[in-house]
């Protein structure tokens, strides 16, 4: 188990982040970062470290997550 699933509880983003992902993905839902945990979380989800952030892939999406801060940074469509 990596960092970013042991510390998904903390994970979070900021009201900028949620329109940014809201925007990016082209998803209307209420709670973003659940939404994120939800993926983050699914057994197909490809994690990865790369510097500073954690990278999350699942369909044709990718989360990008601070390492220290758990921030969600934002989110694309692959």
């Amino acid at each position: 188990m990596n960092d970013l699933l042991e510390n998904i509880d903390k994970l979070h983003t900021t009201e900028m982040g949620v329109e940014r992902i809201k925007k990016n993905l082209q998803i209307e839902v209420d709670d973003v970062v659940q939404w994120c945990k939800t993926q983050i979380l699914n057994k197909d989800t490809v994690i990865e470290k790369i510097g500073k952030n954690w990278y999350a892939t699942i369909d044709n999406c990718k989360i990008t997550v601070n390492a220290n801060s758990y921030t969600i940074i934002t989110a694309h469509k692959l």
